[in-house]
């Protein structure tokens, strides 16, 4: 008789508790963060644009330095823009599931409140690192690489900084330009205007052409060409009209100017090496900043509760109330600690401490209002 061997029962795998749940949510969130920080990005680059070229319109900025110093202003808006759209993209994902049941089919699942913390802080963690990095490192590099920008183009002189079909006064307040056509390569310009006071007298020049002429020396000078020059006010007996065909005007030298750069502009290191109030405070606002990213995104899961019989917006102005709060409080204890009101560590610590405190009782009121609905159930 022959013995066949029995097979042995094998242990089927069992799938991830809850994997679908985690993996849904952290897609979710990711999506709604990238279309919420996608828009609000847009609008503030579309501000930037339009103050940006205000300024070049004016003569206040040079056109060729109005993507550079857009791009360093974006790059210092971008730890704040994530921030808010960390906490939206939270906030907006989980109201959505209140709206649609989803939470009811998930917390009769057996999922609790405090079950979607995990999930958030899959989805949080690596944007509040992005946001530290931007905030303590890159946010400061691109300030002192705009400062630094801006001083390089307001020390050009008075031709190279001259834009094309705008009128723009010398640095000495002696002399105005208009400059048709300005060819930086060839150092050549074309229909140039220059009015001018010297030696009391004022006087105008209009040149067909003109080019740019370095002195043995060391000295630049203007060289209109075929132009003509007026002297004098018109109708007096001193008014004169004299034509050239060559006629070379001095450029005056700018001075490379070396401003202290902005306490923003500062970096990290140098702000611990150098610990005054003013220094700590500034510390405290970029530590600050990928902190309050992280608690806020908690305090969205309770936040995002919406009663289906009462307006669907109130848990949104509740939300908003709630972060315009933090942010403005941040702000305030940061005046404080620069003023020495109170020690920096209590600033850092104590409004961090208070929104940890407030995210702690929402959750408990949630959790105890759910249960206390399915107990009565």
């Amino acid at each position: 008789m022959t013995d066949y061997p029995q097979s042995l029962p094998q242990k089927s795998k069992k799938p991830r508790p809850h994997g679908i749940f985690y993996w849904a949510l952290v897609r979710e969130f990711a999506s709604t963060g990238l279309l919420v920080s996608s828009i609000l990005l847009g609008i503030v680059v579309f501000t930037q644009l339009i103050r940006l070229l205000g300024e070049s319109v004016s003569g206040m900025l040079a056109v060729d330095g109005v993507l550079a110093m857009l791009g360093f202003t974006s790059l210092n808006y971008l730890p704040v823009l994530l921030s808010i759209s960390l906490f939206l993209s939270v906030l907006l994902t989980l109201s959505r599931s209140y709206r649609d049941s989803e939470m009811v089919v998930w917390f009769t699942s057996g999922i609790g409140l405090t079950r979607w913390i995990r999930p958030v802080l899959g989805y949080a963690i690596p944007v509040t690192l992005l946001i530290a990095l931007l905030s303590l490192v890159l946010s400061p590099w691109a300030l002192s690489k705009a400062d630094e920008f801006k001083r390089r183009l307001d020390s050009r002189d008075d031709v190279s900084a001259a834009t094309p079909g705008v009128f723009r006064e010398s640095k000495q307040a002696d002399r105005v330009f208009f400059l048709e056509d300005v060819d930086s390569q060839k150092k050549r310009v074309g229909n140039i205007f220059v009015q001018s006071t010297q030696n009391g007298k004022e006087g105008t020049m209009v040149a067909k052409e003109g080019y740019q002429e370095t002195a043995p020396n060391g000295d630049r000078f203007l060289v209109m060409l075929n132009g003509t020059r007026y002297e004098g006010i018109p109708g007096r007996a001193d008014f004169r009209i004299v034509e050239f065909e060559r006629y070379a005007m001095r450029i005056e030298p700018a001075e490379l100017r070396e401003d202290l750069p902005h306490l923003q502009a500062f970096s990290t290191l140098y702000l611990l090496q150098n610990p005054t109030a003013w220094n700590l405070s500034e510390l405290e606002w970029r530590i600050g900043l990928p902190l309050s990213a992280l608690i806020l995104s908690l305090l969205a899961i309770p936040l995002s509760y919406v009663n289906p019989r009462a307006g669907r917006s109130l848990n949104l102005i509740a939300a908003m109330v709630i972060y315009m709060f933090y942010n403005n409080m941040i702000s305030v204890t940061n005046s404080w600690v620069a003023r020495g009101k109170i020690s920096p560590s209590a600033g850092l610590l104590g409004i961090h401490l208070l929104m940890f405190g407030v995210m702690l009782v929402l959750f408990y009121h949630r959790s105890s209002a759910s249960s206390w609905r399915r107990l009565k159930r």
